[in-house]
C-alpha cells in the first residue's frame, strides 16, 4: 500500500524586504505596492497577498490575489491610498486542491507609507534672522511672512527654517564663529535655550508663539508647508541644565562638556546624553517637543547631527511621534560616513541629506546616481539633493560663477525629485571664507540683510526648474532615473519617464562651467516604438524651443554661459509652460 506524499510549499526571495523585516520600506500614498516572490510546489497553488495598518495591531487583514509570472515566481500589488502611517504586509499560500494545506510566509513585512512630500519637494532653507531690512536687527515672523510670495514664485514646496528658540548667553559665538561675541553679536540659533525657555519656547527678537502660528498659515495658504530645525543640542543657560543636570556629559572635571563634530567644536553647546539613567523622561520629553511643534502647523523637522546620537533612540521617537501624527516627515542631516547615512534611512528617516554636494564629475555621478537609484537603496532612502547649507558651499560654487549655480541647481532638481536649497543662492552668494568651503560673513552668527532682487539673480531660472518639475510627472519620482550614453567628458545625459509611460523627460548637464560642451547622445527610441532612423520632435523646457531628432544617437551643444542644461520632453502631447522670457 503506497503511503501519500504530501506537497510542501516553500515561499522564498521576496521583495521588496530589508534584512529580513528588521526594517521597513517606504513608500508614498499614491502609489501601488508590488510585492514579488519565488514559490515553490509539485501541485497548483493560490497566492495571496495580504496587508494592513499596523496601528492599531488589530485591524483587519485585507487580502488580494497573486499573479503567477513564471515557473515560480508571483507578484500582487495594492494601492496605499488610504493607507498613511505604519503597515504590514505578507504572503499566504495554499493548495487549490485542500485549501486547509497554506503556508505563511515566516516574516511579518512592513512599510512605512509617507505623503507625497516624503518623495517630491522642493525644500527653501529660509534662515528666519537674515530676512528684514533693518541693519543689525533681526528680522520678525511678520518680515518672513512678507518674504513667502517671493518664495513661492520661485516654486518651493517647503520652508525650513533654522531653531526658531532663545539663544543661549555663555560662550556666545561672534562673527564667523569667533569665540568672543560682541554686545549686539546674536549667536548661533544652534546653541539653544536662556532665561526666556529652551526648545518649546520662540525667540523673542522674532515674535510671539501667535505669531509664529500665523506665519505657518500663511505657508499654508500659499501651498508651503514649514520644517523645524530640531536640535538636541542645548546652550549652557538651557533650563535642563539646571533641571536635568544628569542629562548631559561631563568632563573629567565634573565640568559640562560642549559638542564637538571633528574637526568642528561648538563650544557653545552641550549635548544631550540620551543614554541617562532616567531616559524613559528624558525620551518622552524630547517626544514632547517634536508634537508640540505639531500641533503648531509643523509638518516636518529637519533633524540635526542624528548621526552623533544613538540609533536606538531615533528609531523609538520616529515610531513613536508617527503613531498619532502618521505624516511627519524627518530629513536626516546625514553628512557623515555612508554606512551611517544608510542606517539612518533604515530606522525611519523619510529623507535624507548625501554626498551629491561634493559629487561634480561624470563618473562621479554616474557612480552615485545607479548607487542611489538602481540598488536596494531605493527601496527606504530618499535623496535630498540640498546644492548648499549654512555649513556647506561646495568649491565648485565659489569657482564656477553664475553657470555653475545653474548648472548644479539643475541637476539637483531633475536627477533628484527631492531636492533643497539655502537662501541667499538665488542671487549668487559667493564671499568664501579663507581655508574653508563656508560663506563669509554668515547669518549663523550675525543679522544680514539682503537685496532680494539684487542684478544678476537666477530666481527666473529657479521658478521655471521648478515649474517644469510640478508639469512634468516623471520628474516627481527619483527611482525612475536611467543613464544615458554621452561622448562628452563633461556632458552628462540621462532620462525619466513617468509610471503611465506618456511623460518622457532627457537632461543633458554640461558639467563644466568653463566651456562649450557639443556631444552625441543616445537616446533609447526602442522604449517609446521609434524606429533607428525615424525623425520625431523634443521640446528643450527651459528655452521652450522645439527640436527634431533623428533615430538614437543626436548632438546637443551646451555653452555654460547661455544655458549649461538642457532639459528635453518627447512631444506626445503639449503641455503649457510659463514665458521663456521669464527666464534669467
Amino acid at each position: 500500500m503506497r503511503s501519500e506524499i504530501r506537497s510542501e510549499i516553500f515561499i522564498k526571495n521576496v521583495y521588496p524586504e530589508i534584512e529580513g523585516g528588521r526594517f521597513p520600506v517606504k513608500r508614498e500614498v499614491d502609489r501601488s505596492f508590488r510585492v514579488t516572490a519565488d514559490i515553490y510546489s509539485t501541485e497548483p497553488l493560490e497566492v495571496c497577498l495580504l496587508y494592513r495598518k499596523k496601528n492599531p495591531e488589530s485591524s483587519p487583514w485585507y487580502r488580494v490575489p497573486m499573479i503567477q509570472e513564471g515557473a515560480v515566481r508571483w507578484s500582487g500589488d495594492f494601492p496605499l491610498k488610504d493607507m498613511l502611517g505604519w503597515c504590514q504586509y505578507t504572503i499566504e499560500a495554499n493548495l487549490k486542491t485542500d485549501k486547509n494545506r497554506k503556508t505563511i510566509y515566516t516574516h511579518v513585512l512592513e512599510i512605512r507609507v509617507e505623503p507625497v512630500s516624503a518623495r517630491f519637494a522642493a525644500w527653501y532653507e529660509m534662515f528666519h534672522r537674515s530676512q528684514g531690512r533693518a541693519p543689525g536687527k533681526s528680522a520678525t515672523f511678520d518680515d518672513m511672512i512678507a518674504r513667502l510670495s517671493d518664495i513661492k514664485r520661485m516654486g518651493f514646496d517647503v520652508i525650513y527654517l533654522p531653531p526658531i528658540h532663545p539663544i543661549g548667553r555663555t560662550n556666545r559665538k561672534g562673527p564667523d564663529n569667533s569665540l568672543k561675541a560682541g554686545q549686539n553679536d546674536p549667536g548661533s540659533p544652534w546653541s539653544v535655550g536662556n532665561e526666556s525657555g529652551g526648545h518649546k519656547a520662540i525667540n523673542p527678537e522674532l515674535g510671539t508663539l501667535d505669531d509664529f502660528r500665523r506665519f505657518v498659515q500663511a505657508c499654508r495658504e500659499m501651498d508651503m508647508e514649514v520644517s523645524l530645525d530640531f536640535t538636541t543640542n542645548c546652550s549652557p543657560d538651557h533650563p535642563w541644565i539646571k533641571e536635568h543636570p544628569d542629562w548631559f556629559f561631563r568632563n573629567p572635571d565634573g565640568s559640562i562638556r560642549y559638542a564637538e563634530n571633528p574637526p568642528k567644536k561648538y563650544e557653545d553647546v552641550c549635548p544631550l546624553n540620551l543614554m541617562p539613567e532616567d531616559r524613559e523622561e528624558q525620551w518622552n520629553e524630547i517626544k514632547g517637543i517634536l508634537t508640540f511643534w505639531l500641533d503648531q502647523g509643523v509638518t516636518a523637522f529637519r533633524i540635526d547631527n542624528p548621526h552623533t546620537k544613538p540609533q536606538e533612540f531615533w528609531e523609538w521617537i520616529i515610531r513613536e511621534v508617527t503613531k498619532d501624527y502618521p505624516g511627519t516627515i524627518f530629513l536626516s542631516e546625514a553628512f557623515t560616513d555612508y554606512d551611517k547615512l544608510e542606517s539612518l534611512s533604515k530606522l525611519g528617516f523619510s529623507q535624507s541629506y548625501t554626498y551629491f554636494t561634493w559629487r561634480n564629475t561624470k563618473n562621479e555621478l554616474i557612480e552615485y546616481l545607479l548607487k542611489l537609484t538602481n540598488s536596494y537603496l531605493k527601496e527606504f532612502l530618499r535623496p535630498n539633493f540640498f546644492v548648499n547649507t549654512p555649513d556647506i558651499h561646495p568649491p565648485i560654487l565659489f569657482t564656477g560663477g553664475r553657470s555653475a549655480f545653474k548648472m548644479r541647481i539643475a541637476l539637483a532638481a531633475t536627477s533628484s525629485s527631492l531636492y533643497g536649497m539655502y537662501n541667499g543662492y538665488e542671487i549668487l552668494e559667493n564671499d568664501k571664507l579663507p581655508y574653508k568651503d563656508e560663506l563669509r560673513n554668515s547669518e549663523k552668527y550675525e543679522y544680514k540683510v539682503r537685496d532680494w532682487d539684487a542684478p544678476g539673480n537666477i530666481k527666473g531660472y529657479i521658478a521655471r526648474l521648478n515649474h517644469i518639475r510640478r508639469e512634468n510627472p516623471a520628474l516627481r519620482y527619483t527611482d525612475n532615473l536611467r543613464i544615458y550614453n554621452s561622448t562628452d567628458d563633461s556632458v552628462l545625459f540621462y532620462g525619466k519617464t513617468s509610471q503611465d509611460g506618456k511623460n518622457a523627460i532627457f537632461v543633458a548637464i554640461n558639467l563644466d562651467p568653463f566651456r562649450s560642451a557639443t556631444s552625441r547622445v543616445t537616446v533609447p527610441v526602442e522604449e517609446f516604438g521609434i524606429s533607428s532612423d525615424e525623425e520625431y520632435e523634443v521640446r528643450e523646457l527651459i528655452t521652450d524651443t522645439l527640436h527634431r531628432w533623428r533615430g538614437r544617437e543626436n548632438h546637443i551643444t551646451l555653452d555654460p554661459n547661455k544655458e549649461p542644461a538642457g532639459i528635453f520632453r518627447y512631444e506626445k502631447r503639449p503641455l503649457t509652460l510659463q514665458p521663456s522670457s521669464k527666464t534669467k
